[in-house]
Parts: C-alpha cells; structure tokens; sequence
C-alpha cells in the first residue's frame, strides 16, 4: 500500500517462545506459531463472525483519524458502521455536517492493534466490495512489535487492496527494503488479480518464515519469498502483525473521491486466521 507516511504508532508486546494458544496480557493477545506447526494441518485460532448487533470492542476498535492518504477521513462516527445480517459494512460518506467536522468526507474501518496479533499462519477475509471513484479498499496488517524500528522498518503486508472500479485486486509488500532502498524488482513486491465482481470474495495469505504465499478465493496467487544474502531488511516478517480493515477514501494513487458516487461501502462476512 502506498502508505509513506503511516500516522500509526505500534504498541508493543512479545513474549518469546509462546506456542500456537495464544499469550494473554491486559491488552494484548498474541498468536505466535510454534516452530515446525507448518508441516501439520491449518488449525483455526480466532475468529469473528459479525454475529453480533455492535462491533466486539474485545477484538477491534475503530481506526482514528489521521494525517495520511489512508486515514485523514477515518471516523469513529455511527454512520460509517454497521451490522447487518452478520456483516460488517464500513461505509464512506459525504459529510452531512461539516460545521462541526471540516472533512467533506467520512469513512470507517477497523483494527486489532493491541487485541489480537499472529505471527505465520493463514488468514482469510471474506467481503464484498462496492465500487466508487476515489474508493481504496484495503484490508493489511502491520507489526504489533517495534522490532526494528520506526515504520518501514518493520514491514506491511497487504493481503488486498482495490482502486475506483478496477476488474483486479492488489496484494503488497511494503518495507524499508522496497521503499528506501528501492529493491522492489528483485524479488517483485507485488501482484494484482482479477477478482469476482459484485460478490463476495475470499482475499488471504499464507505467512511462513521463509515466504508470503498470497490467495483469492482459495487459490495462490503472488508470492513473496525471504532471500538469502540481501539486507536484512528485506524480511521484518518474523514478529506478530495486527489487522486492518478499512474503507479507504481518496489519495494521489486512488484519485480524487467522487461526492456523486457515494455512499461506497465494504461488506466484510469474517475474519478466520489459521495456524
């Protein structure tokens, strides 16, 4: 994701040598997968539904504003939220009321930064996305340690993002070594690919130590390998990563929003993470 300037700041909490159950402290909960799980069968460990009639404040809280292209029209604000029929719609508006907050446009998203973080494994999403000029749908994760440092030092895995009314989806891999050392080419670090319209989808990835396996509706689809030999900062990916899931708005890469085309919403079934 084309996100410089991150405008987040990761809480960190690791316990080395935790095993695939889950290490519990006040607020965090960290998946770390136990050496040599990966030969055995996927085993799921969190989940959620969107059974309920309000978000589980347990595992998300809602995005906050702020100053980057991805976030400077989050909102806490009802409107952008709902559940219906066990799906959780984030949902970009126009601003009905710009008295009170400037911002001609409002948008909600998601994430479990400081509830629920997984190191390796597979995760899978299951959404519907809307269309709209300026729309940037985005579901990625981000490191829930400050291993290396300041971002992108420790890395970003986007497991889906989708631009305007695209036929294709893109699935990233952001780091100091693509972005600041601009070894983006070798290995590649990215993919695109062509996604259902107008229906639910299955966007994921399988995260190994040695490489990034992304999925579209169960099957491989771009692969990000860990190579030998190069700058270490060519793999973060060796600490637990937290979820996000956002409808993005506007930005230099999407385009300018369209106030005509909205209402724009993402339609997010679950969430399942495997190890």
């Amino acid at each position: 994701m084309r996100k410089f300037l991150l405008g987040l700041v990761c809480i960190a909490f690791y316990c080395p040598g935790c095993k695939t159950s889950s290490q519990t402290t006040a607020k965090s909960r960290l998946y770390i997968q136990k050496e040599g799980r990966i030969h055995k069968k996927w085993k799921l460990v969190w989940k959620d539904d969107f059974n309920s009639s309000r978000i589980d404040s347990t595992k998300w809280t809602k995005v906050p504003a702020g100053s980057s292209a991805w976030n400077k029209h989050m909102t806490s604000d009802e409107r952008c939220y709902r559940i219906e029929d066990s799906k959780l719609a984030l949902i970009g508006i126009n601003n009905p009321d710009t008295s009170v907050d400037k911002r001609r446009f409002l948008t909600g998203g998601i994430y479990s930064k400081g509830k629920f973080a997984f190191q390796y494994g597979k995760i899978e999403i299951r959404a519907k996305l809307e269309t709209a000029r300026g729309a940037w749908p985005a579901m990625w994760m981000l490191a829930e340690t400050n291993k290396y440092g300041p971002y992108p030092r420790n890395g970003e895995i986007d497991i889906m993002e989708h631009l305007n009314s695209d036929s294709i989806i893109y699935q990233t891999i952001h780091s100091y070594y693509t972005l600041d050392l601009k070894q983006d080419k070798k290995p590649p670090h990215y993919g695109t690919a062509i996604y259902k319209e107008d229906e639910y989808n299955i966007f994921g990835l399988m995260w190994y130590p040695d490489k990034i396996v992304y999925l579209l509706n169960g099957k491989e689809t771009f692969t990000y390998p860990r190579v030998a030999g190069v700058d270490p900062s060519q793999w973060p990916f060796d600490q637990p990563f937290y979820i996000l899931i956002d409808q993005q708005l506007g930005g230099s890469w999407v385009g300018e929003v369209a106030p005509e085309d909205l209402p724009v919403k993402m339609l997010v079934d679950w969430v399942k993470v495997y190890q």
